[in-house]
């Protein structure tokens, strides 16, 4: 992994590559290069950041209107210029960009290597070009490329092109994105749409299993079998200006901002103006046929996404009185799961093509769980694979750090409960036929949605002064920006605020931080704390279950009594825990299940500030990729 842009037409190819891989830097990489045809097979690559590559490409100006780029997160082999893509074959006629990782190189090495074929990489990716250098003897380069995936274990997103047929770029994919630029007289290719909007909006989104052949005037799809089928152009709907920075020093930052209209647009469509019902396709059309009951509800999901999935594990299991679990998706689907007649499965993926999430979808699938998807991009490799779902409408998210995202898909989880909940009444009431949720709680619970945006607003305008550099944040960021530990805290619904603020953190800060349920916090993390270590506290009052805040009280007097230095997150008025801390960052009550909702800002630019401090990038954070595509 990471970015791949391929370009065919009549324009020069050079500079269209290299503004389609600066639109994925983004993503994350360590190395990028580009190749192109015009009288030979032209290659240049670089270690590091793209302008480098950028002045590899001015001082040796690489001609031809074809080419392909790629940006690459080392997967196998050190982040060095030969092991960049992309990889060629042993003559130097076949260019390969890669995404994904092939799990039986190494056989194939061993093979190829004995009937002469010339390594000269460390990479998984070389093996593909070598496959196709073999087949490509006496075949057309789609038929090279068909039968060398054939041989192939793993997952990938290819695109190639060969100075036997310079005319020509064939790309296929199996669990790595692809999205098809459609033009006129000129096509494009990328791992990412934000790479080609700037020159088309028409698109052709490539599934699993399926290849495209690109020549001068025409395109074929086919599946890797060689079956002709017929792919619908789509439209892409949001435009540049949404993934720009607007003014602000970092995506990071917009996008934190950007959190009211994002839940705003969340919202949009699902609540309806009585309060007492939520409109939603996904529990309509073939869902009550294939669900007449539901016995068991699975949350599928990595990193952020999980977090926000426990969130919404919790409030399913409080109202819809059915077994719900938040699991994470890398270790489900390698392991024996049980999967009950009548299993809800909910795959939570901001990008849509976590590949973790993905494959523990398809595993819930074939052992009998009807699937749903929260995804934030529209026509991403999970929503064509759920029978339904909920679109987050938040808008790119481009930092690293998933920041917005986050929320929004806490608010999606609350839109689905309550309409699971009203679903659930019809269809399998409870023992005791009483609501799950009764008109007046239903709408208070909208109510509460509706006015969610402007109490993220508030806490925005309350705690951070991006003007000044004066807010609460920004004055704890500087007094702990030197810190090298941090142990955040929560109970209930604050339990997950934990785990984000503690990902946020060593994320983007590179700051030891650890999450933890404050129940916990006897059973082993109590020993880290002293004079030395800051203590976030996510301690928001719950009126429907005081007996947690009292209980979360005791936790505090417990590391006030070590020495810990108390970062409280509580509710505006707060005068228990308050009295405790430090620090103190107050938010607005709502409901206990939307706490998240607010906590997490505050958390979220605490890490952003430090990062700031620290001198550091948080929109490319090392080591990591924007969307994890690969197991």
């Amino acid at each position: 992994m990471c970015g791949i842009v391929g370009y065919l037409g009549t324009k020069d190819a050079m500079p269209i590559l290299l503004e389609g891989l600066k639109r994925l830097e983004y993503r994350g990489y360590d190395s990028a290069g580009m190749a192109t045809i015009s009288d030979g097979l032209n290659l240049t690559k670089a270690v590091g950041k793209i302008v480098i590559l950028e002045k590899e490409l001015k001082r040796r100006s690489l001609a031809g209107s074809i080419g392909i780029a790629h940006t690459r997160w080392a997967t196998h082999g050190e982040p060095t210029i030969i092991n960049a893509h992309p990889h060629v074959d042993c003559e130097g006629v076949i260019a390969i960009a890669h995404n994904g990782i092939i799990e039986n190189y190494r056989t194939l090495r061993t093979l190829l290597k004995r009937e002469g074929h010339n390594f000269k990489t460390e990479t998984d990716t070389e093996v593909i070009a070598h496959l196709i250098e073999k087949y490509h003897e006496d075949a057309s380069l789609e038929d090279a490329v068909q039968k060398a995936l054939a041989q192939l274990k793993g997952a990938y997103g290819i695109v190639v092109i060969s100075t036997k047929e310079s005319r020509k770029m064939v790309a296929a994919r199996n669990g790595s994105p692809l999205v098809v630029g459609v033009l006129d007289k000129e096509f494009f290719i990328a791992s990412d749409a934000s790479a080609i909007l700037p020159y088309t909006r028409d698109v052709i989104y490539l599934n699993d299993g399926e290849m495209v052949i690109l020549n001068s005037h025409s395109y074929r799809t086919t599946t890797l079998d060689n079956k002709d089928i017929n792919k619908e152009v789509e439209k892409i709907t949001w435009d540049l200006e949404m993934i720009e920075k607007s003014g602000y020093p970092h995506f990071m930052l917009k996008e934190i901002i950007e959190q009211p209209q994002s839940i705003k647009n969340t919202l949009r469509g699902h609540i309806q103006p009585d309060g007492i019902e939520v409109k939603m396709n996904c529990l309509q059309n073939g869902f009550p046929k294939a669900m007449p009951k539901i016995s068991a509800i699975k949350l599928l999901a990595c990193g952020t996404s999980w977090n926000a999935g426990l969130v919404g594990s919790f409030m399913m299991e409080k109202i819809l009185r059915i077994p719900a679990t938040c699991e994470q998706a890398s270790e489900f689907r390698y392991r024996w799961p049980v999967i009950q007649p009548h299993t809800l499965s909910i795959g939570i993926s901001q990008s849509g093509e976590t590949a973790d999430t993905k494959g523990a979808l398809e595993l819930a699938k074939k052992l009998g769980s009807y699937n749903l998807g929260i995804v934030n991009v529209v026509g991403s490799s999970i929503a064509r694979l759920v029978e339904g779902g909920l679109y987050l409408h938040a808008g790119p998210e481009i930092g690293v750090a998933s920041t917005k995202a986050f929320s929004c898909q806490v608010v999606a989880l609350s839109i689905l409960n309550l309409g699971l909940a009203r679903y659930l009444d019809k269809v399998q009431p409870l023992e005791n036929k009483e609501p799950r949720v009764t008109d007046k709680d239903f709408k208070r619970i909208s109510n509460e949605l509706i006015v969610l945006p402007d109490k993220v607003q508030q806490v925005l305008d309350a705690v951070y002064d991006k003007d000044s550099g004066q807010g609460i944040i920004q004055q704890i960021a500087k007094e702990f920006k030197g810190i090298n530990n941090f142990l955040y805290l929560g109970r209930g619904y604050n339990y997950p605020i934990a785990l984000e603020g503690a990902l946020k953190l060593k994320e983007i800060s590179y700051i030891h931080a650890e999450g933890y349920s404050a129940s916990e916090m006897k059973h082993g993390p109590i020993a880290l704390i002293d004079k030395n270590m800051p203590v976030v506290i996510i301690a928001p009052h719950d009126s429907e279950e005081p007996i947690s805040y009292d209980k979360i009280v005791s936790n505090a007097e417990e590391v006030r009594a070590r020495g810990g230095r108390i970062i409280a997150v509580v509710n505006n008025g707060d005068d228990v825990i308050s009295k405790m801390a430090e620090w103190v960052i107050e938010i607005p009550n709502t409901l206990a299940h939307l706490v998240p909702v607010l906590a997490t800002i505050p958390l979220q630019l605490l890490a952003y500030e430090i990062a700031i401090m620290r001198g550091l990038d948080p929109d490319k954070p090392r080591n990591l990729a924007k969307s994890v595509t690969v197991e």
